[in-house]
């Protein structure tokens, strides 16, 4: 965290969330404004744990004595994480940490809805699930070294009993001890609230890219349709606190009876 002024070493908050900067002949300190100061705070103890994910935070008024700062700095720095969608306010009742267990979150990172209807989760159908060693495009995009340990998750998603996304899933070996083609299997929620809730990882941001390509022979017959068929093509890389990449999914759609939808502001 950058600099704070001089005077704030009689402000708790910024104090911890920043210090002094450690200057040199060659470089000048920056400073951050404190709101950003008290959102770190805020973040860190979201990523220690000591507010789960479903459960409610303190008020804007208990973390402002906390933190020593005002009721508004807290305020813009709550709208921020808001915003991140890393709390979520609901009126009348406080500001909870977001939840993968959430239905309006279940839809955050998929974006292909049905062309008519109400969006609603698939039903997976697990073709595979294995450990194995990272390939080296695999372990650049996790931040793993090439072999090191991976899970490797091959599903597909059907909606409406029709099967629409192929999806090929890399998890960090290490992260997800444990996770077994069983557990996926007698699990019913969003696979991302089985990594919230056992194996303490939340994803919070993706990055994504996205293109137009035809349907191999393998990939056909798992969607049942002709080979060639245009599919589109996702390759998507989730993050969990501090930008630590957590996921690799790489996904076809066939957008038969479905579109990728985005808002954009």
């Amino acid at each position: 965290m950058s600099s704070v002024p001089p005077n704030s070493n009689n402000n708790p908050a910024a104090s911890s969330a920043g210090g002094a900067a450690t200057a040199s002949s060659n470089a000048s300190p920056t400073f951050s404004p404190l709101y950003q100061q008290i959102k770190a705070l805020i973040t860190k103890s979201l990523q220690s744990g000591e507010w789960k994910p479903g459960e409610l935070i303190p008020s804007e008024v208990e973390l402002a004595n906390r933190f020593k700062v005002s009721q508004g700095t807290v305020r813009k720095a709550i709208d921020e994480l808001a915003a991140e969608n890393l709390v979520m306010r609901k009126q009348g009742k406080g500001t909870f940490v977001s939840t993968h267990h959430e239905e309006r979150a279940q839809f955050r990172f998929l974006r292909l809805m049905p062309d008519e209807g109400v969006p609603h989760p698939g039903v997976s159908q697990f073709i595979e699930v294995k450990r194995m060693r990272a390939p080296a495009d695999v372990a650049r995009l996790l931040d793993l070294k090439s072999g090191d340990a991976v899970i490797f998750i091959k599903r597909v998603q059907h909606f409406d009993s029709v099967p629409t996304i192929v999806e090929e899933i890399w998890l960090p070996g290490i992260t997800f001890k444990g996770l077994t083609a069983e557990r996926l299997e007698e699990y019913k929620g969003p696979m991302y609230g089985l990594f919230e809730s056992e194996f303490g990882t939340r994803m919070i941001r993706a990055t994504e890219k996205i293109r137009a390509v035809s349907a191999a022979a393998g990939d056909a017959a798992l969607l049942k349709i002709a080979a060639n068929t245009p599919l589109l093509a996702s390759e998507r890389v989730s993050y969990t606190y501090g930008d630590k990449p957590v996921e690799l999914r790489r996904g076809l759609y066939s957008t038969e009876r479905h579109h990728y939808h985005n808002e954009l502001n």
